[in-house]
């Protein structure tokens, strides 16, 4: 049976949840969301470095009062996931982390996200002194933003005191990021 499989796979007829798949497909790398257990996420970051992964986990800092201190923390920005470049040939070196649940995605099939919008996501979260997790937001002013680091993401636009926040959302994870912008730096979207 596993011959048959793969043969099928080798035509390009069939991929391993029965959907159907060209070979190329398998081959080209692509941004993922590894799901991972609760308070994981750098255990899974640690695994895939020593795996030579390329993966992303971003990290936001914050302060926390425990009985006698206050602790700096750096916490992921967003919980339980964890953001791995693969060819979905290699799944098996993510899927088989003890701390990975499952690749993100519908119908058991891992779905990739936009390599433009992880990249400007990436270059911007590095580069920010302020983000931090959000709700999760589907109503609101939508805005583009037209410079600075996360130069060519939506979002929705929100105030906080006399500062302007754009929470971005990944729609595969239901998860929010708010960062601070310029008023300059956003502008509502054309149609």
């Amino acid at each position: 049976m596993a011959s048959s499989t793969s043969t099928l796979a080798a035509r390009g007829t069939a991929d391993y949840a029965g959907a159907v798949a060209q070979p190329a497909a398998w081959a080209e790398e692509r941004w993922y969301v590894a799901y991972t257990c609760p308070h994981h996420e750098k255990r899974v970051a640690a695994e895939l470095g020593a795996r030579e992964v390329e993966h992303f986990l971003p990290l936001y800092s914050s302060v926390r009062r425990w009985k006698d201190r206050r602790v700096q923390l750096e916490l992921p920005l967003f919980p339980g996931y964890v953001f791995v470049r693969l060819a979905l040939r290699d799944r098996l070196r993510v899927v088989q982390i003890p701390s990975v649940v499952r690749l993100v995605g519908f119908g058991g099939l891992p779905t990739s996200l936009s390599d433009e919008e992880m990249e400007i996501l990436r270059a911007g979260l590095l580069h920010s002194l302020r983000a931090e997790p959000h709700p999760f937001l589907t109503v609101g002013r939508r805005v583009r933003i037209t410079s600075g680091p996360f130069a060519g993401l939506q979002g929705i636009l929100k105030r906080k005191k006399s500062n302007f926040r754009v929470v971005v959302s990944l729609e595969l994870i239901q998860r929010s990021v708010a960062v601070d912008v310029e008023a300059a730096d956003v502008r509502t979207p054309i149609g």
